[in-house]
């Protein structure tokens, strides 16, 4: 199992045990004027007149601010006392997200520029440092509201959050933290499992400064036991090696080496880099879960076995703290709550999710469908920014276990026209086949819920309460056929074109019961339930009908929690349960046992 270490540090997969945390309080401003670099802010202190809660975003309670009006250019201020690297080490900070756009000075000296703001990044800062002492690090977001080719996901453009788009989430929203560094030292990491159990192909990106080899030794560990030992010299700054587990007790029996959401079996790993003489040693910390996923033409597998989804939709989004997390136990019993439900999965919703919390999926045993946020325009800008975000996305999480599937589009957000577009199809294809390239280990969709362009699965969107609708177009293999090819469940063509493709179906929306006693401003677009008899009634009902169809490769459902206006969570939006959870458990387990 991991360490203690991967239960608090904000990049479980690459965690080193020397780091500092720097959320807390920081000094804030804004600048709604846009004159901040002319005027010279990054070296000043007086215009910063606020006070605020690293990392949740300015528009939220937990923040101190709480302004939810519109804001696009942010201004933060921290200092801090850290003393000169030891040993010719760097220091490194590092940001977890910054929506949108970032700039970062520290002492006055500009180091860094990153655009995205679901994606890590960070900058070597020890050039910048004024000897032993204090230190200043300004962080300059901007973020326009009304930009509509920024993917910004779930995010309303409007002053006030309507229909199903939430309050906004501005700046700094993941953690912040130093590191310090070897001069050589591991940059960036990625476990592949190869699909034979206990064989994991490793890339290394190395940062360097030395000319010689280096020296990187691997160490798997399960239990007490160490499973495989490598060791070589890197001439360069890339490795990639192959690791195999040598341990007979798993040749008869290889299945009690995979990962699985009944089976959450993870290895310890130890990445170290050694250079010659004295040189400091750079000592990560990972994980590798061994498990494959993919699709033949009727099913999701897991492990090259047929494996029934049971997800439910996750927006990740707090009331006290928008899209940031409130802090680390929040999101263990998010895991935790979910497989209380009965599910098996979830589809992350618009949103990037913290790796912290891809680490309890990992850890507690939850798989995850990774969506990005969309943009809602289609253009070159909408499109570079897109790809490059994904780049990102798939660069930070292609090592956890628990990720797979890649949601590239939700139904035709970013590509409005796509059903009767050919660039906009093109784009689809496109992004599709980029991330099969970045990643060929992984089922991707290219648009889930309606006109469907290209994919390794096809999602359905489909709100319908009715269960004798639900039977009439899932019931088989060639009803889902049918409905696929002539079928308009939302009100669009399912699949562009006249050809269904020979992939799994998954009705990967649908339900949301809307079941808010007394609460005025709620939305009520899917239909509601006027008590928790009555919800867990039309929820079983609905649920029996999905679960007696034979042409289905799984389901998720509509959705985890109250959202904003959204009333239709199986929870409400401070994680409390509408209906006995036991209930709704066994209810979407269905035929289920797992």
């Amino acid at each position: 199992m991991p360490t203690p270490l991967h239960d608090r540090h904000p990049r479980p997969l690459l965690a080193r045990a020397d780091w500092q945390e720097l959320d807390g309080q920081w000094q804030f401003a804004y600048d709604d004027s846009d004159t901040g670099i002319a005027d010279g802010w990054p070296s000043r202190t007086d215009v910063f007149d606020r006070t605020i809660t690293v990392p949740y975003p300015p528009e939220s309670p937990a923040s101190g601010i709480h302004d939810t009006g519109y804001h696009p250019v942010l201004w933060y201020r921290r200092t801090l006392t850290r003393a000169l690297p030891r040993h010719g080490n760097r220091l490194m900070l590092r940001f977890g997200a910054v929506d949108y756009r970032a700039d970062v000075w520290v002492n006055g000296r500009h180091i860094a520029r990153h655009e995205g703001g679901h994606t890590p990044f960070g900058a070597d800062i020890t050039d910048a440092l004024s000897g032993d002492g204090e230190q200043t690090v300004v962080v300059r977001a901007w973020d326009d509201p009304h930009d509509l080719e920024q993917p910004r996901g779930k995010q309303d453009w409007q002053h006030s959050p309507h229909v199903i788009w939430y309050e906004r989430t501005t700046g700094i929203w993941q953690p912040v933290w130093l590191e310090e560094l070897p001069a050589d030292h591991v940059d960036r990491l990625r476990w592949t499992p190869t699909g034979t159990p206990g064989e994991v192909d490793l890339e290394l990106r190395l940062a360097r400064r030395s000319s010689g080899p280096v020296r990187v030794t691997v160490r798997l560990e399960l239990a007490d036991r160490v499973l495989a030992e490598d060791t070589c010299l890197v001439d360069g700054s890339l490795m990639r090696r192959r690791i195999a587990v040598q341990d007979s007790r798993y040749d008869a029996e290889p299945h009690h080496l995979q990962w699985s959401p009944e089976h959450p079996t993870l290895c310890r790993a130890t990445v170290t880099l050694e250079g010659d003489g004295d040189a400091p040693r750079d000592v990560v910390h990972s994980y590798v879960g061994f498990r494959t996923a993919g699709t033949d033409a009727d099913n999701f597998l897991l492990n090259n076995l047929p494996y029934y989804l049971r997800m439910v939709l996750s927006q990740g989004y707090w009331p006290q703290s928008h899209l940031a997390a409130p802090d680390t136990a929040a999101l263990r019993t998010e895991v935790e709550t979910i497989k209380r439900l009965g599910f098996n999965g979830i589809r992350v919703h618009q949103k990037v999710e913290d790796p912290r919390l891809l680490y309890w999926c990992d850890r507690l045993g939850l798989l995850v469908w990774a969506d990005a946020a969309a943009s809602y325009s289609f253009s070159s800008t909408s499109l570079a920014r897109t790809t490059r975000e994904w780049i990102e996305i798939v660069d930070r999480d292609a090592g956890h276990p628990c990720v797979v599937a890649w949601v590239a589009f939700n139904e035709s957000w970013g590509v409005p026209d796509v059903d009767r577009s050919a660039a906009q199809q093109d784009a689809v294809r496109g992004l599709y086949h980029l991330l099969k390239s970045l990643d060929p280990t992984r089922p991707v969709l290219g648009n889930d819920g309606w006109e469907y362009v290209a994919g390794d699965l096809l999602g359905v969107h489909d709100y319908t309460h009715d269960p004798a609708a639900v039977r009439e177009r899932y019931a088989d293999r060639e009803a889902v056929r049918r409905t696929a090819h002539s079928g308009r469940p939302g009100g669009r063509r399912l699949v562009v074109g006249d050809e269904v493709p020979a992939v799994p179906v998954v009705l990967s929306e649908f339900g949301g019961f809307t079941y808010a006693p007394g609460e005025p401003g709620t939305w009520d677009g899917y239909g509601t339930a006027g008590s928790a008899g009555e919800l867990l009634e039309r929820l079983a009902a609905l649920m029996r009908a999905v679960h007696e169809s034979a042409g289905l490769a799984g389901y998720c459902f509509t959705q985890l929690t109250d959202t904003g206006q959204e009333r239709n969570g199986l929870l409400t939006e401070d994680r409390r349960p509408k209906a006995d959870i036991d209930s709704v458990a066994r209810i979407m387990r269905g035929r289920s046992a797992g």
